[in-house]
């Protein structure tokens, strides 16, 4: 397929610079950039795995939070009894 191709001066010469360096065609190199760029393009995105830091808090100021009363009111500085 043939098809005309404005390239941004910046990628033009890192092409130019590939070119010399691997001795090989424009034609060879723009397709073998844009296969790999395609491959990526529709590839699952690699993402590592969310994790929480985690901290010492020091031991827990209540045993239990099964009992919302007494939870309440050692949070409201009541003493429950």
């Amino acid at each position: 397929m043939r098809t005309t191709l404005t390239i941004d001066p910046d990628v033009a010469v890192q092409l130019e610079n590939l070119r010399k360096d691997r001795a090989v065609s424009l034609k060879r190199l723009v397709n073998e950039a844009l296969r790999r760029g395609l491959k990526e393009l529709v590839a699952e995105p690699q993402r590592k795995p969310f994790r929480t830091k985690t901290f010492n808090a020091g031991p827990p100021l209540i045993d239990n939070i099964d009992n919302i009363a007494q939870v309440l009111a050692l949070i409201e500085g009541e003493s429950f009894g």
